[in-house]
């Protein structure tokens, strides 16, 4: 059986699924844990966090567009950092996204219940669930499509609401007004708790760019990853940022920070009320259905990434061999069940919130999550080195100003991780996620033991042609 994941992924289906798998109900509902921290200084979080973001996604293109391999940075990283950094980083990887995914499916099955109040809940995750596996058990070229759609509803509606906040703040809409800019500068100032309060809001925005991974994870089933992910990967993360900026704009201009901090249900979102106001017909419905198809979409392109993880794992035989076969149509559908057991077990223990393991996964996830980062972070700096030092020439897309943008980077997360064990709700992300770690060492000293590693190095995808050539200005 081919164990050789299938090119059928367009460059436009990338940025899209990369904005699908980054882009959950965060921008929509979560983003007043920002604010209350932060006031109308959030915007500022969003703007460095995406520098954040753009650094990353640049230093994975610039490595993944030379090795566009199946398990992307946890494959590159076993390469330049070792064995040791491959197996942590994608498991650790995996399993951030598998309580990723379960939090989004049950965040799918509340919002149907705003139609249906009564409905239990546990119907529509088991339905979602369902879905959300049986989309990625299909071809990766019918999955990029729905994905692509899927992302289309999210970025329209973030588009609409930020046209329709720019008009409602300068010109007024009809029957209101021009609200003006006061309520950035109002109610306490436009940094009402000082830079410790702008600090904190940044643990909670660096979240909401975590899923921009995804354009290098498929690169291996990109139909021309020279070309595509370089683009793909720079472009999405300039949108995102876009999107994101823009709207949290316009969120604390239009709604005094001091309400929008004491977040609520769908129908009290800001995004709810400006459409509202403008006269859209149900307005909250409307709403709904947007971070409806939000959770889904997010909850559908993670999915995609643990199957990949787990695919790679099983290459380098630091997962079970029969994780790593796939279908005759390229898909890795055992992969995709383990995967998706992982899932009904975050969806239960979310569903029972008396069970305390669920924030034992979520502690594991935020601290994972950062810890990914820095790594990735870490083998592009070796990566470089490394080519450097073989003689072997440069990447067609380099991030500009590395290493030190990559330093500044590495150092802007460590200060975020550090930071977690100050914010109440988040001291278990030390808690569980020190012992975490050292359960996946433990793992890797056995497994090393027992199975000789896979030392082959990765293949060079060849630099690009003088008409693929990409350069740092292109867009």
């Amino acid at each position: 059986m081919n164990d050789e994941l299938r090119r059928s992924l367009t460059g436009r289906q990338l940025s899209m699924i990369g904005l699908g798998g980054a882009i959950g109900t965060g921008l929509f509902l979560g983003s007043s844990l920002a604010v209350s921290n932060a006031g109308p200084a959030t915007i500022v979080a969003y703007v460095a966090c995406a520098l954040i973001a753009l650094v990353i996604g640049w230093s994975l293109a610039e490595m993944a567009v030379i090795h566009p391999a199946a398990g992307s940075f946890g494959t590159i990283a076993r390469q330049y950092l070792g064995a040791w950094a491959g197996f942590v980083v994608r498991w650790t990887y995996w399993t951030i996204q598998v309580i990723a995914v379960g939090g989004e499916v049950i965040a799918a099955g509340i919002y149907t219940r705003y139609w249906w109040p009564h409905l239990p809940l546990w119907l529509p995750v088991i339905i979602f669930s369902a879905v959300v596996l049986g989309v990625n058990m299909i071809a990766v070229s019918f999955f990029g499509r729905l994905e692509y759609w899927f992302s289309m509803i999210k970025v329209t509606a973030i588009i609409v609401f930020i046209l329709l906040g720019v008009g409602y703040i300068f010109l007024g809409l009809p029957g209101h007004p021009a609200v003006g800019t006061h309520n950035v500068s109002g109610h306490g100032g436009f940094m009402p708790h000082g830079f410790s309060g702008l600090g904190l809001a940044f643990v909670f925005v660096i979240f909401s760019y975590i899923g921009t991974e995804v354009v290098a994870v498929a690169a291996a089933e990109s139909e021309n990853p020279t070309r595509d992910v370089p683009r793909a990967a720079r472009r999405m993360v300039l949108r995102l940022a876009l999107f994101y900026c823009l709207a949290i704009a316009v969120v604390v201009t239009i709604v005094p920070w001091t309400q929008t901090a004491q977040g609520g249900d769908v129908t009290a979102s800001p995004f709810v009320r400006l459409f509202d106001i403008a006269g859209i017909p149900a307005a909250a419905g409307v709403m709904n259905f947007v971070v409806l198809t939000a959770a889904l979409s997010s909850a559908n392109a993670n999915t995609y990434l643990t199957t990949r993880m787990l695919h790679a794992l099983a290459a380098d035989r630091h997962a079970p061999a029969w994780l790593g076969g796939l279908g005759r149509d390229g898909v890795p559908r055992r992969a995709i069940m383990l995967s998706g057991l992982g899932l009904a077990i975050a969806a239960y223990l979310s569903v029972d919130s008396a069970n305390s393991a669920y924030l034992i996964l979520f502690g594991v996830s935020v601290f994972g999550a950062l810890i990914v980062w820095i790594l990735i972070l870490a083998t592009h700096v070796a990566f470089r080195r490394s080519r450097a030092e073989q003689g072997l020439p440069p990447s067609p897309i380099r991030l500009w100003g590395a290493p030190i943008t990559t330093g500044i980077a590495a150092v802007a997360l460590l200060a975020i991780l550090v930071s977690t064990a100050f914010i109440n709700g988040l001291t278990s992300a030390w808690k569980a996620g020190i012992p975490f770690f050292a359960v996946l060492l433990v793992a890797y000293l056995l497994i090393s033991r027992r199975r000789q590693e896979p030392n082959a190095p990765l293949m060079d995808s060849g630099t690009a042609g003088p008409a693929e050539h990409v350069s740092a200005a292109d867009g």
